[in-house]
């Protein structure tokens, strides 16, 4: 095998309850994570001469803090005698900045591609370790399961959900993450909920009166989704969202959406389709 080409899935949060904060800084938290049938695309080709190439310049990124040079790096200096490399390629179609996991689905759909183009033989466990020193969301899209998450988004549960269809809508605002996990007013101590009280419907987002109050773009999109369905933020946003029972309702809803919003429809999965295309059940 010499090129392979690879989804990179979307995420959206169903809940995100935040628990505690850390004496490194980060948060305690609980969430779902939701994968969807939709997301970027990613095409790896192998090359003998260590040299590592990403032929897609991503606004505003450069190429060594991009995620997906960084995961390469990661593996590419556990054989360094190999000399192994890549050309790099991507098809970017997710918001960057929205809440859903391009990066980490990026950097996840790099490590297990890379994992497979140069026969690595490490586990899904192996390159979640990696993927965790990358960003606190690449491990679920490693495992490639929906998930119950604890901790700061490592410890990963595969849970069922019903396979709905999601509205995603991208206003037009960039949230920092870091900016709201650092504010004062974040709700940083909500109490802790077992999966089952979230199966019966618990579920709420302790950022999303900070981000609503902080980006007012952000609220006029949960006011106006909140018109067809119960629209949540999902992570630290931008990205809203409402789930459909079909395709046809929301692509309609979708169809109505103003201007100044992006958005798409996916259907929301249990098993990625990074780990269908690979054959990894």
């Amino acid at each position: 095998m010499t090129t392979i080409e690879l989804p990179c899935p979307a995420k959206i949060n169903l809940f995100l309850n935040i628990t505690g904060r850390r004496a490194d800084g980060y948060h305690e938290l609980q969430t779902v994570f939701q994968l969807l049938d939709y997301g970027d695309s990613l095409r790896l080709r192998h090359r003998d001469d260590a040299q590592l190439c990403l032929t897609t310049d991503l606004n505003g990124v450069a190429s060594e803090d991009n995620l997906i040079m960084r995961a390469a790096r990661q593996l590419q200096a556990l054989k360094p005698e190999q000399r192994l490399g890549a050309d790099i390629s991507l098809i970017k179609r997710l918001p960057m900045g929205g809440g859903i996991g391009g990066g980490s689905s990026d950097a996840a759909s790099t490590l297990l591609g890379l994992n497979a183009l140069w026969d690595l033989k490490l586990s899904l466990a192996q390159l979640a370790e990696i993927g965790l020193k990358l960003g606190a969301d690449v491990p679920v899209f490693v495992h490639g399961k929906t998930a119950w998450a604890e901790g700061i988004g490592e410890k990963l549960s595969p849970i069922q959900t019903p396979e709905s269809w999601f509205l995603v809508l991208k206003p037009d605002c960039h949230v920092s993450t870091v900016e709201i996990f650092c504010h004062e007013q974040l709700t940083r101590h909500s109490s802790p909920i077992k999966i089952a009280a979230f199966l019966e419907g618990g579920n709420g987002n302790s950022c999303e009166p900070l981000v609503r109050k902080l980006y007012p773009k952000v609220d006029k999109a949960l006011i106006w989704l909140n018109q067809f369905a119960p629209a949540k933020l999902t992570g630290t946003g931008a990205c809203v969202f409402a789930s459909f029972q079909d395709q046809a309702t929301a692509e309609a809803v979708c169809a109505q959406r103003p201007s100044d919003i992006n958005g798409f429809v996916a259907r929301g999965v249990n098993t990625s389709p990074l780990h269908l295309a690979l054959g990894i059940l």
